[in-house]
Parts: structure tokens; sequence; C-alpha cells
């Protein structure tokens, strides 16, 4: 539902695996061969993507303020298999980079080590409404976004809000 630019740099990745599944609609693009060539997920690995997206998706909520939406295994947890190297150039400036970078696991460890780095990745937040979820990148100067659309979720919200009042 966000009509925001995309997050900045591996964040993206993130966030797109988090949106895979259109919460509002159940659909999954993990469950379709395009989707999981996407994030080059094997058939046989799809559980565990779906999981990790899921200990995603908590996260993000976390950074916005909210509770968890279900019971996940923690993210620490699920990346602790997917190491990552330190290198170091010739004129001696150091990076990370994922020690395999195949697997998912690895990419997500990678994304959120350069985010933190980068102090973004506090901003890769979930959406608050309940029928929504959808990972969104915080811009606004205060950092306290609770909607990935002000339009869709937050007026939707807003109006919710309105009613209650009125009865």
């Amino acid at each position: 539902m966000n009509e925001q630019a995309s997050p900045p740099g591996e964040l993206a990745f993130v966030a797109a695996l988090v949106n895979t599944l259109d919460v509002e609609s159940g659909r999954d693009a993990l469950d379709t061969a395009e989707g999981r060539a996407e994030f080059g997920v094997p058939e046989r690995e799809v559980d565990d993507a779906k999981e990790l997206r899921e200990a995603l998706r908590v996260a993000c909520l976390a950074h916005a303020g909210h509770a968890p939406h279900r019971t996940v295994r923690p993210l620490s947890q699920l990346l602790a298999a997917a190491p990552l190297l330190v290198t170091v150039d010739a004129s001696g400036a150091a990076g990370l980079r994922p020690a395999d970078p195949a697997p998912l696991a690895a990419r997500v460890a990678y994304a959120i080590a350069e985010a933190t780095a980068a102090g973004t990745w506090l901003r890769l937040k979930a959406c608050e409404a309940e029928d929504c979820r959808w990972a969104y990148y915080d811009r606004s100067p205060a950092a306290r976004r609770r909607w990935c659309s002000m339009q869709v979720c937050g007026a939707r919200a807003k109006m919710r809000a309105y009613r209650s009042r009125s009865r």
C-alpha cells in the first residue's frame, strides 16, 4: 500500500520480502514460482522464508511501537546461521558482506547490518493497521509515522476513531 519511495540500500530488499504477503487479501508471493525466484528461495525453503519474513514484520512493528502480531522465533536466532564477513580493501576501508550470498538469511543479515551502520534500520516499520501490516520506510522528520499510507490506512483509522467518538 505504501506510496512512498523505496527504503535506502538493502533495506529495500528487506521491505520487499516483508511485503511478499498481502495481509488484506491473503496473497503470498512466496507461494508462486515467480515470487520465490525473485528472492532466490527454493521451494523446499519456503516455510523458512515465511518464518524469517514474519520475524522481520515483528521487528518492523516494534520499530513503530506496536506489539507483535503473532509469536515468532526471534530474528537473532533466524539470522545466527547467516555469518557476515568483514572485508578490507586496498585503501584500508572496511565493509561487510554475506559469507554465502545465496541463502535468504545471509542477505537479510547483511541488509540489517548495513542499515544499522547507516542509522536507517529503525526507520523500517510496519503499518499499524491490522489488515495491512505493510512494511514502509519512515522518512518523516520525527520518525513517528504509524501507517504505510495516510491516504488509505491512516484515513481509515481516523474515520473509525471519528465514528467511534460520534456514537
